[in-house]
């Protein structure tokens, strides 16, 4: 069997997708330029002319109203969270609990204010925090790096902070750590990764908050409470555990207002909402409507607040604090003052010029950024540049005849302030839109690359589907089609680094890739097209129809076209963003009509039927094979586990009226305790049934009978890991008020549990790796001895009698064999599990990764993986039975609607288990499960988070090569029913026929040939799934929906191909780790 030539093979097609990926991706999402620039004092954006006297000292731009500012920062405040309805009776936990804010805004309305903050997506808290900083949008890839910050280089307000002398004080969320290194006088940074933890931040902030205030020792302080958040995230909005956190806030606020000094302005901010979930990440309303809370012990405000708060985008806080501080507002900033700060004590014309004159200010200093923005990166439309320009030079054009007007006192007071309101309008005006323009090209594509990627990403799956068919018709298919292409790869590799290094250039190692990827396709395809002429290559992908009929023809042209039908709709489908937001729903559907098509051909074809004479085919049902019923009946149940996948389904916000499943919150979150108990009860029944059924399946097979250390940890193992789970959903779905003094304890055990199941977990596959036989060797060869039980002597006892009673019936047999051999008694050795000893192997592996996915997603997702090894098992014997009723000759083959139908159950199962291509979708629950505190690095939470998301993705390609063992498998009962009566020893030699699994051992170049078609094909489909999702965001990439849809949609099937490709690998290296295994079994037992 040629191992290694498969699996570089594989990992070489893996590698050309990697690169096309990398590169689509590299084209699709780049980030917004940042310039080096930042602002000073030393700027030209003076005050106005008409201002003759100097600015006071500590200002810069603007006359400075506040020398101090606390800014309070509650993550996902959400606005209903902060406003207060006095005619709400019976309010929701979150609602009616910041009934500080309300009293402030009530009894002082020239002081407070309550505003929407309106956050720009992504809504995640370290893009929100860029945006409160930098004043400008962020970018869709950013999210990705949410958990692993980089230091923001851009102009920010902490930045000029820092540059005019002031002393930043910072307290809370360690996410500012990463963004603002070295930029704080004091800091107190808790960690902020755990979302379990609803009140280490919390609790160490206001150890420090009071006594810092006191201090005096601070310009800026700046605090970060997540409990607000984390309990959203652990428990939704609608929990008793809200009301607790934000009435800690509120109580926070009023001892925080008593300390405040009357030159001090206080910002109560959201930095985002939450959905119903408690979920965060896209644009969906509850997301992005935040709450703003302004207060200042002298008076801010001309007039009293509007009847329904204003709506202002998160990035006018930006500007409007740094003029209010007297720094000069970041260079990169796009946001709008907030003019009605700025009013002060004055009559309206005062108040009129003083917001004049910041609005000129903020006008000039977004002039000037977009200037330098356009010469830098040339993609703002043109056009709506020379609009802006036109915008903007009326409006300084009008201001300067305004304010000579003023100075010549030529103005009477109503028609001056009519004046000053049109031209505050028309900077408005031009702010806003600018601001629009920015934010309709914060995405700044590379169409080259893009199709670049999109060509490597066809063209692998092209050669997919070519290697697919060549590789069983050549016999120097490795050397032509690997190590050729190979070779033409790593030249064009050697030659670019070297080009790079003589012209001095950095070396892009994703370009590099990308052109020996592409070379290495070349050399493929330039090989077999040499070495394979047309007639030699037609011949080798398709029958020689011309000798069969039309209606045989049809028929193989039908076997092919019904699965590819199915996938190229499925395929097409991606460029319609209903169908993306819909497949949860669609996925399934296409699943059973495979199958039902399935079964429909082969009743067209005359499978399901058998020749009989004309009475008999008068009577239709009796002209049917008996297996049609057992065929019939794997059908329905594939059906049923498919309908009630659908209740463990996730909701996106594009669909209103769809509700998430219950199944998807945790234990914990259940208030009826006897439910609860239940739903427990039930959860751990389920675990307990799938080991059993494991088990019994190995017993089945004789593959539970050696004493290796597989074995007996399969028999023990399984059971303690099952007892650990479920002792672990018991200390996890406890409510914090009812452990009283047990609190360290069980803070102790939820550790401890997972970290047991992970090392058993682990023991167990490092055994499956070392010695994956599951064989157990009993020689009989000796054709003498006499019969005794387990004790010495004579049987004596009816215990001793039910040994003896075995041993004379195997004597008897062992006698009728050696009659019928001619006396001679034949040395043989019987083997107990090696016809499956394969597909042991692998389900040892499935079962134990089921236990770590298990362990990673709340207790009732259980139940979803269990109906997912069901509909698996209902799969493969589905295939199994299809092949037998259809006669296939080539049972190497694993044919296109079995590898179609296993990846649509995968593609199902990722939306059963609670997931959606959408960032509030993912469970960040899962990068804490076996850990209390915070991680030091990000790799091991993203390889848990990623492991919960890809769950499907992951037991289904480690489970692929069961598709090609399982007819093996399951050989001796579809035997067993065509034995008639026969001579006794034809009826052995039909008994030792049954080889199941060893028959792969017959032809081991087939063996291996058939594992790399399989590998093939499936990576075909995978690519072919992923070709539509690039070419959907190519195509699509100015669509209103590409960021909310399409891109999203994209990343999750670029992240779920390589989880997928990668556990492929892995599936296949163990299946032939297995065979290694048996090959040194073999060799010793001719040995003895």
């Amino acid at each position: 069997m040629q191992r290694w030539p498969v699996l570089l093979f594989l990992a070489w097609v893996c590698f050309l997708f990697f690169a096309g990926i990398g590169l689509f991706m590299s084209g699709f999402l780049l980030t917004r330029i940042e310039l080096a620039s930042s602002s000073s004092c030393s700027d030209p954006l003076v005050p106005p002319p008409w201002e003759r006297q100097s600015l006071p000292p500590g200002s810069c731009w603007a006359p400075q109203r506040f020398s101090k500012a606390v800014l309070v920062i509650i993550d996902a405040l959400r606005f209903e969270f902060a406003r207060f309805n006095p005619a709400k009776a019976s309010p929701l936990p979150y609602e009616n609990k910041l009934s500080f804010l309300h009293h402030l805004a009530t009894s002082q309305p020239r002081h407070a204010r309550l505003y929407r903050f309106r956050a720009d997506p992504p809504t995640a808290t370290m893009q929100r925090i860029k945006g409160l900083t930098t004043g400008s949008l962020p970018t869709f890839i950013d999210v990705g790096s949410n958990f692993a910050t980089y230091a923001i280089q851009e102009d920010n307000l902490l930045a000029q902070l820092v540059q005019n002398g002031r002393r930043v004080v910072f307290m809370g969320d360690d996410t500012w750590e990463g963004l603002f290194p070295k930029k704080f006088f004091r800091s107190y940074f808790f960690p902020s990764f755990n979302v379990k933890d609803l009140h280490t931040v919390d609790d160490g902030i206001l150890q420090h908050l009071y006594p810092t205030v006191d201090s005096g020792e601070w310009d800026v302080l700046i605090a970060h409470f997540l409990g607000v958040d984390h309990c959203g995230h652990k428990h939704g909005p609608d929990h008793p555990e809200m009301t607790k956190k934000l009435t800690q806030m509120n109580e926070m606020l009023r001892s925080l207002v008593d300390h405040l000094g009357n030159d001090t302005l206080l910002l109560v901010a959201g930095d985002h909402g939450m959905t119903e979930t408690g979920d965060h990440g896209g644009d969906s309303e509850k997301e992005v409507n935040a709450a703003l809370f302004v207060y200042s012990k002298t008076a801010l405000f001309g007039a009293g607040p509007p009847e329904e708060p204003e709506a202002v985008p998160q990035v006018n806080l930006v500007p409007t604090v740094a003029l209010l501080l007297g720094v000069p507002i970041p260079y990169s900033n796009i946001g709008e003052v907030m003019a009605e700060l700025f009013s002060g004590d004055g009559d309206a014309v005062s108040a009129a010029l003083q917001q004049l004159s910041v609005y000129h200010i903020n006008a000039k200093q977004v002039h000037r950024f977009l200037h330098s923005y356009s010469l830098v990166a040339q993609d703002l439309p043109a056009e709506q540049l020379q609009r802006l320009q036109e915008l903007f030079s009326s409006a300084v054009e009008e201001h300067s005849r305004l304010l000579a007007q003023v100075q010549g006192v030529t103005l009477v007071p109503p028609e001056l302030e009519s004046r000053l309101g049109s031209l505050i309008g028309r900077f408005q005006l031009y702010l806003r839109e600018a601001r629009a323009v920015c934010t309709q090209s914060w995405a700044r594509f590379h169409p080259l690359r893009m199709v670049g990627g999109c060509t490597l990403i066809a063209a692998s799956c092209l050669l997919c589907y070519v290697a697919s068919e060549l590789a069983a018709a050549s016999d120097s298919f490795y050397r032509s089609c690997l190590l050729y292409p190979l070779l033409w790869g790593s030249a064009v590799a050697v030659l670019l680094g070297l080009a790079r290094v003589f012209t001095q250039e950095g070396l892009d190692l994703l370009l590099v890739s990308s052109w020996a990827a592409a070379a290495s396709q070349l050399g493929f395809f330039w090989h077999w097209w040499g070495r394979h002429p047309k007639r030699a290559r037609l011949a080798g992908s398709q029958p020689p129809l011309a000798s069969v009929g039309l209606r045989q023809r049809l028929r193989a042209w039908l076997g092919l076209a019904f699965p590819m039908g199915i996938l190229l709709f499925r395929c097409g489908a991606m460029f319609s963003d209903s169908f993306v937001v819909a497949e949860a729903r669609v996925a399934p559907f296409l699943l059973a009509s495979l199958v039902m098509l399935l079964v429909g051909k082969l009743h067209w074809d005359g499978r399901l039927t058998v020749p009989e004479g004309p009475k008999q085919q008068l009577l239709g049902f009796s002209s049917y094979r008996r297996e049609i019923w057992y065929l019939l009946c794997l059908v329905a149940m594939l059906l049923v586990c498919v309908r009630l996948s659908g209740f463990f389904h996730q909701c996106r916000e594009e669909i209103p009226q769809c509700r998430p499943s219950l199944f998807l919150s945790p234990l914990a979150s259940l208030r009826n305790t006897r439910a609860k108990n239940l739903f427990y009860l039930l959860c751990v029944a389920l675990l307990a049934g799938l080991v059993y059924a494991v088990r019994s399946w190995l017993r089945h097979y004789g593959n539970l009978n050696s004493s290796d250390p597989l074995v007996l940890f399969v028999r023990w193992g399984f059971p303690l890991v099952v007892l650990c789970i479920a002792c672990y959903w018991a200390v996890a779905s406890s409510t914090d008020d009812s452990l009283g003094k047990l609190q360290e304890l069980v803070q102790v055990a939820v550790v401890a549990f997972p970290w047991a199941v992970y090392g058993l977990a682990s023991v167990g596959l490092l055994l499956l790796l070392c010695n994956p036989m599951t064989v157990f060797a009993k020689d009989t060869r000796e054709s003498a001895g006499s019969i005794v039980t387990p004790y010495l002597g004579v049987p004596s006892s009816e215990v001793d009698f039910l040994h003896v009673i075995p041993q004379i019936y195997k004597r008897m047999q062992e006698s009728q064999k050696s009659r019928l051999e001619g006396g001679s008694c034949k040395a043989t050795v019987a083997a107990y599990g090696l016809g499956s000893v394969y597909s042991a192997a692998l389900v040892i592996a499935l079962t134990l990764l089921g236990f770590l996915l298990m362990l990673l997603h709340s207790e009732r997702l259980s139940l979803a993986f269990l109906l997912l090894f069901l509909e698996a098992f209902m799969l493969l014997h589905i295939h199994t039975r299809a092949r037998d009723l259809a006669g296939d000759a080539e049972p190497f083959s694993v044919p296109w609607y079995a590898v179609i139908s296993w990846l649509l159950a995968a593609s199902q199962f990722f939306y059963s288990t609670g997931h959606q291509p959408i960032f509030p979708a993912i469970h960040w629950n899962a990068a804490f499960v076996g850990f209390h505190l915070d991680h030091s690095t990000n790799l091991l939470p993203a390889v848990l988070v990623g492991a919960n998301t890809f769950a499907s993705h992951i037991l289904f390609a480690v489970g692929c090569p069961l598709l090609l063992l399982w007819p093996f498998v399951c050989e001796m009962p579809s035997s067993q029913k065509r034995k008639s009566k026969k001579e006794p020893r034809e009826e052995l030699q039909e008994v030792e026929e049954h080889m199941m699994e060893m028959r792969l051992r017959e032809s081991p170049e087939k063996f291996s040939t058939a594992l790399l078609q399989l590998g093939l094909k499936y990576l075909f489909v995978l690519g072919t799934q992923l070709l539509a999702c690039v070419c959907a965001a190519m195509i699509l990439r100015r669509h209103l929906m590409v960021w909310k849809v399409f891109a999203p949609k994209f990343l999750f099937e670029s992240l779920g191909f390589v989880v997928s490709s990668i556990c492929l690998l892995l599936g296949i290296s163990l299946v032939m780790r297995v065979d290694c295994a048996v090959t040194s079994w073999f060799s010793q037992l001719q040995l003895r």
